[in-house]
């Protein structure tokens, strides 16, 4: 196994999760917040809980997923 490909399962793993996580947040809102809707009419909520953990998972996530793409991009390179 060379590096390339443990950083494309890698890749496929974390994209896995962040749709998962995504989806679990979305859930608490209803199928119309997947898409853009939802029922907030503009009123804005503090995060706690569960909600916030999940916020921060999807954070780290993202920036996992961005990361490990920058990577591949630059060892294709050399």
């Amino acid at each position: 196994m060379t590096v390339q490909d443990a950083l494309q399962f890698i890749q496929i793993l974390t994209s896995i999760a962040l749709i998962v996580v995504i989806i679990l947040q979305a859930q608490g809102q209803g199928l119309g917040g997947l898409f853009g809707g939802g029922d907030s009419m503009g009123i804005t909520k503090t995060r706690r809980g569960l909600e916030r953990t999940l916020f921060q998972i999807t954070v780290g996530l993202a920036v996992a997923f961005l990361a490990n793409a920058i990577i591949q991009l630059l060892i294709q390179q050399i």
